[in-house]
């Protein structure tokens, strides 16, 4: 049977040691800050807000809210940013997706300062991450690579398989991958042969977004299996993107959904928040 790797108690460890870091810098008189924005009454956005807030206090970071209204104009919306861009205690921006049909997510994101977008989805930091200098890096798939560290696996030479191709976790997660000199395939739903392609791997990451589309027996003996996708089946059940009992006779090692990525997500929020302040501080470049 596959060791489970757990997503909260890594997420715990590092939580401590990002409260440490904090207390460190409030003694400095730098107060990590982070700005959250939310258009719009989207059930699952406030929850990930409210659990973002707890986070925050949590590790002592400072945390403001920004709750708009459906109705709220892009006009409305990008002076908010354009404000909290040149708020001094602000070191993160985040504001919650999706937003409402009238509001060009693009021209929110690309409003943020790169220097203040925690969670590495303007195209600058895309870019940086591209070429292998990056500032911020997207929240999700820096988890996902914490959570590889934790394992001890080496990617060095390894093949990796992402299944799914979005700019929030595929593309990313596929770079940083690329990174750490693994060979990477990017896979998706329309991929020809998903079986062998996954079957081949070392590392499967899988965030394609489809209720256990990776089967048990298409994972190698002894690979690593990252399972992102979290879908709801049913009334309250929530599966991943991978057969959970399939693939754990199959794999070394394998995060369980719920309570793998998921934790790591919002940790890593809280890890470039820090970053961001320690930049403003002057302790790291």
């Amino acid at each position: 049977m596959a060791e489970l790797i757990d997503g909260k108690a890594i997420a715990a460890k590092m939580r401590e040691q990002i409260a440490a870091d904090t207390q460190e810098l409030i003694a400095k008189k730098v107060t990590p800050g982070l700005a959250v924005v939310l258009v719009g009454e989207d059930p699952a956005s406030r929850v990930y807000v409210s659990m973002k807030e707890k986070a925050c206090a949590a590790a002592g970071i400072y945390s403001v809210e920004h709750k708009l209204a459906t109705e709220t104009s892009e006009a409305e919306l990008l002076e908010l940013i354009v404000a909290l861009n040149e708020d001094e205690k602000i070191d993160g921006i985040l504001v919650q997706l999706p937003l409402p049909d009238h509001i060009d997510e693009s021209k929110v994101l690309e409003t943020i300062s790169p220097a203040k977008d925690v969670d590495g989805f303007h195209p600058y930091n895309v870019g940086r991450l591209v070429t292998g200098n990056p500032v911020f890096q997207p929240c999700t798939p820096y988890g996902v690579m914490k959570m590889l560290e934790y394992t001890g696996v080496e990617l060095k030479g390894k093949e990796v398989v992402v299944v799914g191709r979005s700019n929030i976790v595929g593309k990313p997660v596929a770079l940083m991958c690329l990174a750490e000199h693994a060979t990477v395939t990017i896979c998706h739903s329309r991929t020809a042969d998903l079986s062998q392609k996954v079957a081949s791997a070392d590392v499967v990451i899988a965030a394609v977004g489809r209720p256990e589309m990776i089967k048990g027996e298409w994972i190698k003996k002894g690979a690593i299996v990252i399972d992102v996708g979290v879908n709801r089946v049913g009334e309250k059940k929530l599966v991943g993107d991978v057969d959970f009992a399939g693939a754990c006779e199959n794999a070394a090692a394998i995060t369980p959904v719920p309570g793998g990525v998921g934790p790591m997500t919002i940790t890593m929020l809280l890890y470039n928040t820090l970053l961001s302040a320690k930049r403003r501080a002057g302790m790291v470049d």
